[in-house]
């Protein structure tokens, strides 16, 4: 009895450290949106926002696919790469039909999602070295198929979902908006969101426990693949064109987004509203760099430092947490 207390106001201390962190992540994204504001006079113009919303979408479905993996203690660094192949692949088999083109693009992206999730649980490979491999294979397969040439000519109603809006809101944030209501409704009102975090938290115990955990990490790895072939129909769709080498980068942006969202990388601690708030922040981050013209090389600067320190704000958290 006693010790089902404790393992209640525990999970009860956890839950209330987690919610406070997202406050203060939700409260640094508002100061960020005020700044800006002040900074840029152009910001707070509707087609500014709305650019902004457009340009986060894609970024926003890796890091929401990216985030189960995290959770797990994982990393998937094939998503960049991956987008290239989907988006390539999506845009070619759209030439044929564009329904067929799109679920190319997912299943492809499932399928390496598989690969890796195979690999790093039945093989218990580090998923750092297995993601590494198959982004550089990813890459290599974008280049066979395109034969390193974008691929041009796409049909208007595939293009549509990068460039049309429903209600006059963008197609592309209508669909991320999409993914992450499944995902929040994923990890919190299913059996399988419960498992990702005790595998992250404790995989061994959760093992013992009768959970099939291979499985579990297979399945976080299969729906980071999934939204990596997403987010590569988003991609081709949106810039009218398959190119092999359209993704390169994606990955470093969709795990900055859910480190600066508040999930730890040793896994178990974290959420889809975090990785969503964190998106959003990098997104007007760069944006207000673009509106004042700062350059490339500053903003890679700025970005990377961010990085750091919300890694660094996450690793005294959980010391915090730890200690009380």
């Amino acid at each position: 009895m006693t010790t089902d207390l404790q393992a209640a106001g525990a999970q009860r201390k956890w839950w209330s450290a987690l919610n406070l962190q997202r406050q203060g992540m939700l409260l640094v994204l508002i100061l960020i949106f005020i700044g800006a504001s002040l900074l840029t006079p152009n910001f707070l113009q509707i087609n500014n926002l709305r650019n902004i919303l457009r340009q986060v979408a894609i970024i926003g479905v890796l890091a929401a696919g990216q985030t189960f993996v995290i959770l797990i203690a994982g990393i998937d660094l094939s998503v960049g790469n991956l987008v290239s192949l989907t988006g390539s692949l999506a845009a070619g088999f759209a030439k044929i039909n564009i329904a067929l083109g799109v679920l190319v693009g997912l299943i492809s992206g499932a399928a390496v999602g598989l690969v890796n999730g195979v690999v790093v649980a039945k093989g218990k490979v580090q998923a750092f070295i297995v993601t590494l491999g198959t982004m550089s294979i990813a890459q290599g397969l974008a280049l066979l198929y395109t034969g390193g040439f974008p691929i041009f000519d796409l049909p208007a109603n595939f293009e549509f979902i990068g460039s049309g809006t429903l209600l006059n809101i963008p197609l592309l944030v209508v669909i991320m908006v999409a993914v992450y209501l499944v995902c929040l409704f994923v990890l919190r009102q299913t059996k399988f969101g419960h498992y990702i975090y005790s595998v992250g938290g404790n995989e061994e115990a959760t093992r013992l426990s009768g959970i099939n955990t291979d499985f579990i990490k297979m399945m976080a790895y299969i729906l980071s693949g999934a939204a990596a072939g997403l987010g590569g129909v988003m991609l081709a769709a949106r810039i009218g064109v398959g190119m092999p080498t359209m993704g390169t980068g994606y990955e470093l942006q969709a795990i900055a987004a859910v480190v600066i969202g508040g999930t730890s990388l040793a896994g178990g601690r974290g959420g889809i509203v975090g990785t969503l708030i964190g998106t959003l922040i990098m997104g007007i981050i760069s944006n207000v760099m673009n509106l004042m013209n700062v350059t490339a090389f500053w903003q890679y600067i700025v970005i990377g430092s961010i990085i750091v320190l919300a890694a660094l704000i996450n690793e005294i958290s959980k010391r915090y947490q730890s200690a009380n």
